[in-house]
């Protein structure tokens, strides 16, 4: 099963955020995000026009609220970028790997209805 079929899972807090050996494995799954320092998962979405963006930031916000894990959503005109962790652990679980495929799943989706 690929990380956009998954569900997230919710933290409890007391784990420790995966290992770069750990992350290494799902981040391959994804494309275009990074790990920065070793912290969030990051990524950057450009899109035609601030209305276009607006549309995928609320589709991703209702990929959030459905999965209960939620990112940092910064809009700019014409562009996205998404960053995403575990607060509750301040690093990174599997359940950021999931949302960061959805959300790519939610912006391939908006770009083929051409929104």
């Amino acid at each position: 099963m690929g990380l956009v079929d998954r569900s997230c899972v919710p933290c409890r807090g007391g784990v420790p955020p995966l290992t770069e050996v750990e992350r290494a494995p799902l981040l391959a799954e994804l494309v275009g995000w990074e790990v920065v320092g070793g912290h969030h998962l990051a990524k950057a979405y450009r899109f035609a026009d601030f209305a276009t963006a607006l549309a995928f930031v609320n589709r991703a916000g209702a990929i959030a609220e459905a999965e209960r894990h939620h990112p940092d959503l910064h809009l700019a005109w014409g562009r996205v970028r998404v960053e995403i962790w575990t607060h509750k652990i301040d690093g990174l679980t599997e359940s950021d790997f999931v949302l960061a495929a959805k959300v790519d799943r939610a912006a391939a989706l908006g770009a083929l209805a051409g929104a």
